[in-house]
């Protein structure tokens, strides 16, 4: 299960992580942030220790959402050294997503 992260953690969560990170903005009510639940928790297994994944429930968290303008979820935004890498928005099939994922990871 992807960790959750906060306004308060994101920070040390995903800006000084030293591999990059996946970050899920999501909500309980989401019904394609639900669909994508499955994709990101094989994902996670598959880039154990290449990238991390993280979720941010965007009705807990304003701060950061805000930040990087997520408008609309799930958006997913991938970090790599602290800058945003790759951003993308709704539900993707796991391909599209490992490609993401890939082109950060090595």
């Amino acid at each position: 299960m992807a960790h959750p992260t906060s306004d308060a953690t994101f920070d040390t969560d995903v800006l000084k992580s030293n591999i990059p990170v996946l970050v899920d903005f999501w909500a309980p009510w989401c019904g394609p942030c639900k669909a994508m639940l499955p994709i990101v928790e094989e994902l996670e297994k598959t880039y154990e220790g290449k990238v991390k994944i993280v979720k941010m429930n965007v009705d807990e968290n304003m701060e950061v959402p805000g930040k990087f303008n997520v408008m609309s979820i799930p958006t997913f935004i991938i970090f790599k050294n602290g800058e945003v890498a790759s951003q993308f928005i709704g539900a993707r099939s796991k391909a599209d997503v490992q490609k993401e994922l890939d082109a950060v990871a090595s």
